[in-house]
C-alpha cells in the first residue's frame, strides 16, 4: 500500500467531477490518516466512486425494473421503444451535464456497434432472444440492447479516471489486442467449429498473470491482481445480467417457460468479455505504470 497525493488526477475529470472532488476534499481535509476511522474513510470513498462510475448500468437498470413492474402492456408505445428512448435520453443527459468526456464518448460507441453486431448474430442462433414488439430494432434485436454493453463501457472508462488506475507489469498491447480479438472471434465460430473459450481462458491467465492493478481511493493508492478484478466486475455483470433478464430485458432458451437463474457458465463468457472491454479502453488510456511514491494531503513533501 502506497499513499497517494489528492491533487486531480492526470486523467481528465469532468467538470461536475471536479467540483464534487473540491467538496469532497473540503469534507475530508479533517479526517484522520490513521487508524480505524481512516480504513472506513477509504471504504466509503470507494464506494461512492465505484457507484458514481456505474452510473449509467444502475440507471438503465432501474429503467428495466420500472418497465417490468409498471410499464402498461396496452400502452402504444412498445415497451422495447420506450427502453431504447429511455436509454438515448440517459446518454444524452449525462453528455449535456457533461459527465463523460468527449474523448470517452468514442469507446462507448464502440462498445455498443460491437456489442449490437454479436446481439444480431446471437440472436438469429438462438442463443437468447428479445420480445417481438416494437420498431425501434435491428431485425430481432431492439435498439437498446446496445446501450447495455455501452454501460460496461462507461463504468470502464469512469472507473480509469476515478481511481487513476495504473498497471505493473502490463503485457503489450498488440498482445493483448490480439487476444481480446480472438476471444471476440470465438463468440461467432464456437457455433461452427470447436468452441476454444477454455483455450483463450489459459491464454488470458498465462498473459495477465503478473499484472497487478493500482488504483487510489483517497488518501492510499491499493493493488490488487488484475485477473482478480476481471473475475469481481464479471461477477457483478451476471448479478446484474440476473435482474436484467427477470425484467424479462431479453431471455435465454431455459427461461422461457419461467424465469431461472441465468446459468453460472455465463460468468466465463462475462469474464472473457471483459478482456475485450479493458483492451478496448486501453486505446483510449494507454497502460501506465505506477509512478514514485507521492505525498498525501496532509503530508508535507517528503514525508516518510
Amino acid at each position: 500500500m502506497r499513499r497517494a497525493q489528492r491533487s486531480e488526477p492526470p486523467h481528465e475529470l469532468t467538470g461536475l467531477e471536479r467540483a464534487i472532488d473540491r467538496a469532497a476534499n473540503r469534507l475530508l481535509v479533517g479526517a484522520p490518516a490513521r487508524g480505524v476511522r481512516a480504513v472506513l474513510v477509504e471504504c466509503v470513498v470507494f464506494v461512492l466512486k465505484q457507484a458514481w462510475a456505474c452510473i449509467f448500468g444502475f440507471l438503465l437498470l432501474v429503467v428495466l425494473v420500472a418497465a417490468r413492474l409498471w410499464y402498461p402492456e396496452d400502452a402504444v408505445l412498445a415497451r422495447n421503444d420506450a427502453l431504447t428512448i429511455a436509454a438515448i435520453v440517459i446518454q444524452v443527459l449525462l453528455l449535456a451535464f457533461r459527465l463523460e468526456t468527449g474523448r470517452e464518448l468514442w469507446v462507448i460507441m464502440l462498445f455498443h456497434i460491437t456489442g449490437t453486431a454479436m446481439e444480431l448474430f446471437k440472436t438469429d442462433v438462438g442463443s437468447w432472444a428479445y420480445e417481438g414488439e416494437g420498431i425501434l430494432r435491428i431485425g430481432a434485436v431492439p435498439l437498446f440492447s446496445g446501450f447495455m454493453y455501452a454501460a460496461v463501457g462507461s463504468y470502464m472508462v469512469r472507473v480509469y479516471r476515478l481511481h487513476d488506475l495504473r498497471f505493473s507489469r502490463y503485457p503489450a498491447r498488440w498482445l493483448t489486442t490480439a487476444i481480446a480479438a480472438l476471444i471476440y472471434v470465438n463468440f461467432f465460430s464456437h457455433h461452427f467449429i470447436i468452441d476454444l473459450r477454455w483455450v483463450l481462458l489459459a491464454a488470458v491467465i498465462v498473459v495477465w498473470w503478473r499484472t497487478q492493478m493500482h488504483f487510489r481511493v483517497y488518501r492510499v493508492t491499493l493493488r490488487a491482481p488484475l485477473l482478480a478484478v476481471f473475475a469481481g466486475v464479471a461477477a457483478f455483470i451476471w448479478i446484474a445480467e440476473n435482474i436484467a433478464t427477470w425484467a424479462g430485458a431479453w431471455l435465454y432458451p431455459h427461461q422461457m417457460d419461467g424465469w431461472e437463474l441465468v446459468s453460472p457458465q455465463k460468468f466465463i463468457a462475462w469474464f472473457l468479455l471483459m478482456i475485450i472491454s479493458v483492451v478496448l479502453v486501453t486505446w483510449v488510456y494507454p497502460p501506465r505504470e505506477p509512478g514514485p511514491r507521492e505525498p498525501g494531503p496532509r503530508e508535507p513533501a517528503g514525508a516518510a
